[in-house]
């Protein structure tokens, strides 16, 4: 199969987990802003709610609706069967996404997430790569803030330097904003499974082609004061430096030798410390069943801030790439990072592997790997940001 034998699928883009927080307002964005003839639907386990959704929607009744259950991987491979694009916001995705990987990956259509889950990412690695590979399916993980800002400003920045050549990327991360319900349940959920999350870790090292002839690696960093953006760095434990690497894997740009790095940047001192100290507190309390249900119940999937709260949270992530002699600073920003932007950008993401012409890709892939500069085009016409800010 081949992305030929999918033009005559009923719909172009089907929106799985539609009626969530997020969901919902990538529904939003995409009946506001889908171009003229897109064919899509949004699906999810209740049709009474998709109903009342698709009611609310402009231009709501040329939008289909689909029912599927993660329980039911019968109905999940009929929406895959009916789809050139899935887009699923249903999390976390260790314990519900899987068998609509497998579905899209058995049956050759394109799939993105929103995960920021590495455990997730290297299962469905091992376990479908390869069938999608096969089928022409582009599985692209992490199509939200996790990890689009970061892995297309990592790429806009190695743009910016000579080919050839070694290349060192660090990557600053300031935002003012919540998180989702979902996304701080799966946060808590990876922080409950470090064992497994090595040992996913360690099955796709078994299973993963080495490079050759060339390098690209993503260093936890130390905490640090960082001059070059005058404050203080603490590494994150996020998944985006690991999408990064996989980028510069894949892509020869990134040079023989690719280093990139991520960092929270904080301006004052006792804010960083205070940090460290909870997000370890977090994950410490992660460990223990009675604590993580606890902290669980403070805030449900499906729940995240009103419209005026969303509108004044913003993100930026400044870039320093240093490569054959030359530095170069980078910007990209935006406004609220964990729904609104997400939405966007989710939302892009579908709409580019849906019509744009792209790089030909197929199996596991980054957003830079199967749609960078036409991603980028498109979230720069939506509003964020991608600037060179410097360089000497």
């Amino acid at each position: 199969m081949n992305r030929l034998n999918k033009t005559d699928r009923p719909y172009d883009i089907v929106l799985f987990g539609a009626t969530g927080f997020v969901g919902t307002l990538t529904a939003e964005y995409l009946a506001a802003h889908a171009p003229d003839g897109l064919r899509w639907a949004i699906a999810g386990r209740s049709g009474r709610k998709l109903e009342e959704l698709r009611e609310r929607l402009p231009g709501g009744s040329k939008v289909g609706v689909l029912k599927a259950d993660v329980s039911d991987p019968g109905s999940l491979r009929e929406l895959a069967e009916d789809a050139r694009v899935v887009a699923t916001t249903v999390g976390p995705y260790v314990t519900y996404g899987e068998e609509l990987v497998a579905a899209c990956a058995d049956t050759g259509a394109d799939y993105l997430d929103l995960t920021g889950e590495p455990e997730f990412v290297d299962l469905t690695y091992v376990r479908h790569d390869a069938r999608a590979r096969e089928t022409g399916a582009r599985l692209v993980h992490a199509c939200g803030f996790d990890s689009v800002p970061h892995d297309l400003g990592a790429y806009f920045t190695v743009r910016q330097l000579p080919e050839g050549v070694p290349i060192r990327v660090d990557g600053f991360v300031t935002a003012n904003a919540t998180f989702s319900g979902g996304t701080f349940a799966s946060a808590l959920n990876q922080f409950a499974r470090g064992r497994q999350l090595l040992a996913a870790a360690r099955e796709r090292g078994r299973h993963e082609p080495r490079l050759v002839g060339r390098r690209a690696s993503a260093p936890t960093g130390a905490p640090r004061f960082a001059p070059e953006v005058g404050a203080w760095a603490l590494p994150l434990p996020t998944i985006d430096a690991q999408i990064v690497r996989r980028s510069a894997k894949a892509l020869e740009r990134y040079g023989p030798d690719f280093r990139y790095r991520e960092y929270a940047a904080v301006r004052h001192l006792p804010v960083a410390v205070g940090g460290v100290a909870a997000v370890g507190a977090l994950i410490a309390a992660a460990q223990l069943p009675p604590a993580r249900r606890w902290l669980s119940d403070r805030l449900q999937p499906g729940e995240g801030p009103g419209p005026e709260k969303r509108a004044k949270s913003w993100f930026k992530v400044r870039f320093v790439g240093e490569g054959g002699g030359r530095r170069v600073y980078t910007e990209v920003a935006g406004g609220d990072p964990g729904y609104d932007e997400t939405a966007k950008i989710f939302a892009e993401a579908a709409l580019s592997l849906a019509f744009d012409d792209l790089p030909p890709t197929a199996g596991q892939v980054t957003t830079a790997v199967a749609m960078g500069d036409a991603l980028t085009e498109r979230l720069r016409r939506a509003g964020i940001t991608f600037r060179v800010a410097g360089s000497r």
